[in-house]
């Protein structure tokens, strides 16, 4: 049987794991994206940013900037992630798109921000690379940092029901691990409720293999008792 200490040691180790993978990665990680990105996350980006609300916006997991394009027009944003490459590469883009953006080297799971810091909080395939057991306290600090009555929005891979889907991402699953640090099956959505969030649209994209979420945080009143 494993012990509490072991699997806070396989945790740590996962996490250092994706650190690692996108430090790797950063160079070519729009080369390696790239045919996605122009043929259909874009699409799923620039719906997901109609559900923004104005005032000021945290991007967790900027990565190298794929989301800046669709930045709302005025908003005031933060971008976060966990790798300098990365962080880099997204300096680079905002630059090239006139953009001004404060970027920040940051852990999703210790914001450096205050409760309520923020209008609209945006997430875009990041948390799949995060382990069940950080799941929630990951959405419990996403939530943590989003003003009530704010938004958190979510894109994300998501397990396929569909058998020609589900083989192609098992066929894939191997260059995701390895490349990404991420899974195709992530277990964000079963702790939704538990973390307080307030589901206002669920949306399934590209057959059922993306998912889209629009959620709102917990009340002042609510989050006391979380």
């Amino acid at each position: 049987m494993t012990t509490a200490t072991e699997r806070s040691a396989e945790v740590e180790a996962q996490v250092r794991e994706v650190l690692r993978a996108y430090e790797r990665i950063a160079p070519v990680y729009d080369v390696l994206d790239g045919l996605y990105e122009w043929s259909w996350k874009r699409r799923l980006r620039a719906e997901l940013f109609a559900h923004a609300l104005p005032g000021r916006l945290l991007d967790v997991g900027v990565g190298t900037g794929c989301n800046m394009p669709f930045y709302p027009k005025d908003a005031s944003v933060v971008g976060i992630d966990a790798s300098p490459a990365m962080l880099a590469r997204a300096r680079a883009r905002a630059s090239r798109l006139g953009l001004s953006v404060e970027l920040r080297r940051m852990n999703l799971l210790e914001l450096g921000f205050a409760d309520g810091s923020f209008d609209t909080v945006v997430a875009t395939f990041v948390l799949l690379c995060l382990p069940d057991e950080l799941q929630l306290p990951a959405l419990r600090e996403l939530a943590r940092v989003t003003r009530p009555g704010g938004r958190i929005l979510l894109l994300d891979y998501h397990r396929s029901s569909r058998t020609a889907v589900r083989w192609w991402m098992r066929l894939l699953s191997g260059w995701l691990r390895w490349a990404f640090a991420a899974r195709f099956d992530p277990t964000t959505e079963r702790h939704l409720a538990e973390a307080g969030l307030r589901t206002l649209l669920h949306a399934h994209r590209m057959g059922d293999g993306v998912t889209l979420h629009v959620l709102e945080p917990p009340a002042d009143g609510e989050r006391a008792a979380l």
